[in-house]
């Protein structure tokens, strides 16, 4: 009989699952359901209702195991990815007691700046829990909602983030682990412990409504009689710790070890390597997450990238095969024509009241095929500059493992190479995170027989590289990028405060 598991990830779009062979890594079977934000919400809010995904996990289940033709008895073990930092408030009764709150929800930057003064500013909140506390992450939620929605406070009585309340839903057992906790900014990353300034900072109480943490490699439960029904499954299946999309793409994209480093080209961006030891970042720039093999996550991330290339793209209404034709019109510069690629606000560099800014404007590079290009390298430039600050960190490699929507073009592996300056390589199965939910779920469920194995031996017989995509870095274009990088960082520079002006600005006008 065959031996499956289940990978989940529930994301920003969409929810995908595979069905996964244990034995050969191959996906038997794929299911996917998209989705979108709640509309109508002021300026910076993005939310989502928790339902919706879990509708989506039951979908795209019945998709995959339909496709793989697998027995109910043949899996033995579910792995969930979720996106990062939302804020899934639940009452007493385990009932959702309003919208998530996203990763992407820039609209708590007040609120942020409440935390960390009381913790004596940013360095003294980076020296006391290791990250600082940013709009993206969890903590500036809750207070949010304790100032905002006081009723809705009042019947807080468990704080979930995405992945963690799916886990419920399957299990019944309310927890988080490890890597997805590190970014709520409510944990200590070196001791993975609550940090008990921060939470004092929002409210004293808020201890008693966090869930217990776990190890990575333990199991959050069972899949319980009413989910299995949903599901087509057999209750009493394992179902692994999980953790956040970032953290699952780095199993699934074998970064399980020192020397590896996974950027992730999709809605938002992401670079992140594996340590053994956390690495904090004084400026707090780069994140110090844990992992989901117990170890640390120093990560990385711009909230704005193929969000700005699909803007181009839908804009011209070209197919995506149109819209590398049009890069190829152009040099790699784009003559001068630099995006800063804020649509969304930004976390790295923190740029939460920013806005798109195409820079070098002129009769020239007033052309769809230049705006193609910009686009598309304005937001790898963006993602450059963390990933030079996790190089100033002492975290070193020659190699990126590219997933996401962009790693699929080849036109961008190209500028990712001669961006970053390192070779670029993808990997067989594109979709990392499901996958690495996946081969978490097995080595929980090998850990739970009684079998001593290490995640990264997992990988490496599992996780395939795809040699034919392999892309080196041309040190003309090089020497390009670094010209434009240097343009574009002062650039961002130069606008902050002007950011900041021109949000109260509009917030004025919507009023």
């Amino acid at each position: 009989m065959r031996e499956l598991v289940i990978g989940i990830d529930s994301g920003t779009q969409s929810t995908k699952v595979l069905v996964i062979d244990t034995r050969t890594g191959r996906v038997l079977g794929r299911g996917a359901v998209a989705y979108g934000l709640i509309r109508g919400l002021p300026p910076g809010a993005k939310e989502q209702h928790p339902k919706t995904w879990l509708n989506a996990v039951v979908k795209a289940t019945r998709m995959a195991l339909r496709q793989a033709q697998a027995k109910a008895n043949e899996i033995v073990g579910i792995g969930v990815s979720g996106q990062q930092h939302g804020f899934v408030p639940l009452d007493e009764k385990g009932e959702v007691i309003r919208p998530a709150k996203l990763w992407c929800d820039t609209s708590t930057a007040e609120e942020c700046k409440e935390i960390m003064d009381k913790l004596g500013g940013v360095e003294a909140t980076i020296a006391k829990q290791g990250i600082p506390v940013l709009p993206g992450y969890t903590a500036s939620k809750i207070l949010w909602l304790k100032k905002h929605e006081p009723e809705n406070y009042k019947r807080l009585a468990t704080v979930l983030l995405p992945h963690d309340y799916i886990n419920f839903w399957l299990t019944g057992n309310k927890c988080m682990e490890y890597g997805d906790a590190s970014g709520t900014a409510l944990l200590d990353i070196r001791t993975r412990t609550w940090c008990k300034e921060t939470i004092d900072a929002i409210d004293p109480d808020l201890i008693t409504k966090l869930p217990p943490l776990i190890p990575s490699d333990q199991p959050a439960g069972t899949l319980r009689p009413e989910a299995a029904k949903k599901l087509g499954l057999q209750p009493g299946v394992l179902v692994s710790a999980g953790g956040g999309d970032n953290m699952m793409g780095a199993i699934g994209t074998g970064n399980t070890r020192p020397g590896i480093i996974t950027a992730s080209f999709g809605t938002s961006g992401t670079i992140y390597a594996c340590s053994e030891t956390p690495v904090v970042d004084p400026k707090g720039e780069i994140a110090a997450f844990c992992d989901s093999t117990n170890r640390w996550l120093p990560l990385l991330c711009t909230m704005n990238v193929t969000v700005a290339t699909e803007m181009v793209r839908n804009q011209f209404r070209w197919s995506h095969d149109q819209y590398q034709r049009a890069v190829l019109k152009t040099k790699p510069g784009a003559d001068g024509l630099i995006l800063l690629p804020y649509l969304e606000g930004e976390r790295t560099p923190n740029v939460p009241d920013g806005t798109g800014v195409f820079f070098g404007i002129n009769t020239r590079t007033f052309e769809p095929a230049h705006f193609a290009r910009a686009a598309m390298e304005g937001v790898t430039l963006g993602m450059n500059y963390g990933l030079r600050r996790l190089r100033e960190l002492g975290v070193t490699t020659t190699q990126i493992r590219a997933t996401g929507g962009g790693a699929r073009s080849k036109v961008w592996r190209q500028i990712m190479a001669d961006v970053f300056n390192a070779q670029v390589v993808t990997l067989v199965e594109p979709e990392a995170a499901a996958y690495g939910a996946g081969l978490q779920a097995y080595w929980c469920w090998i850990l739970q027989k009684g079998q001593k194995v290490t995640i990264s031996e997992i990988t490496d017989k599992l996780v395939k590289l795809n040699p034919r995509e392999t892309v080196e870095p041309n040190p003309k274009n090089v020497r390009v990028y670094e010209e434009l990088q240097a343009i574009q960082d002062t650039l961002s520079m130069a606008l902050r405060n002007t950011f900041s002006v021109h949000r109260k600005f509009v917030l004025n006008l919507v009023k």
